[in-house]
């Protein structure tokens, strides 16, 4: 009986152990696949933190605004605008954002008008109010150099902010995924979950091989508690 009791305690221990060992080996490869992506996420995302508060510019930054004459007639749909900005800003790839923003009144308008309205009373319909055109933005090239075209829909012309970035501003766009393709974004993914696996392999390692765990227990309730209180303080009326 003794015996098998303790073969019972020895395979428990032995499981425990290869467990861990697995955790251990995973974590560190997860580690080695996220080592120069969180590094230089790491980088940026102290730069971009501090940002407001330090009033940091960053540098090597150089925007330029034009105007640009559309074609008589204009193109008529998104796409056709997108297709002509490539051929007339000479750009070696397509748009890689495209955004329609459909006409509608324009706020002050509608405000006015139904105060209008409720001073004459019910017995006239309200007049038409006033009405924003469509917007279409479109974004060419990468994180180093950015070009940002704006149209108002029945304008003859097209705004154009072209940036050109140094290092750290290109280093904060690939931070942020500014003019990345979607190859970009997942790998970035992985990353986000490496992190994840990281944290809780991290918890696992430490509950299993420490044995101090009343201290590690307070200390994680502190930080929970720190997290969540400095997350809310903002929210607060």
């Amino acid at each position: 009986m003794a015996n098998a009791v303790a073969s019972v305690g020895s395979m428990r221990v032995n499981r425990r152990l290869t467990f861990v060992r697995w955790v251990r080996k995973t974590h560190g490869w997860f580690g080695l696949w996220g080592a120069l992506l969180g590094l230089m996420m790491g980088t940026s995302g102290v730069w971009l933190n501090h940002r407001a508060q330090l009033k940091l510019e960053l540098p090597a930054q150089k925007t330029m605004n034009a105007q640009l004459a559309l074609p008589d007639p204009a193109p008529a749909t998104p796409e056709e605008m997108a297709a002509w900005l490539q051929q007339a800003l000479k750009m070696d790839r397509p748009a890689n954002m495209t955004r329609v923003e459909r006409g509608r009144p324009v706020p002050w308008a509608e405000k006015a008008g139904a105060e209008r309205g409720a001073e004459k009373g019910a017995e006239k319909p309200q007049e038409k109010p006033l009405m924003q055109p469509a917007r279409w933005t479109f974004g060419f090239g990468g994180p180093n150099h950015l070009v940002q075209v704006e149209y108002w829909a029945g304008n003859k012309s097209a705004s154009v902010r072209t940036t050109e970035n140094g290092f750290f501003a290109t280093l904060t766009n690939l931070h942020k995924g500014v003019g990345m393709p979607i190859p970009w974004i997942l790998l970035i993914d992985t990353l986000a979950g490496s992190l994840i696996f990281l944290s809780l392999s991290g918890l696992i390692l430490w509950w299993e091989t420490n044995r101090r765990r009343k201290l590690g227990i307070a200390i994680f309730g502190v930080s929970v508690a720190a997290t969540i209180g400095l997350a809310l303080w903002p929210l607060q009326p």
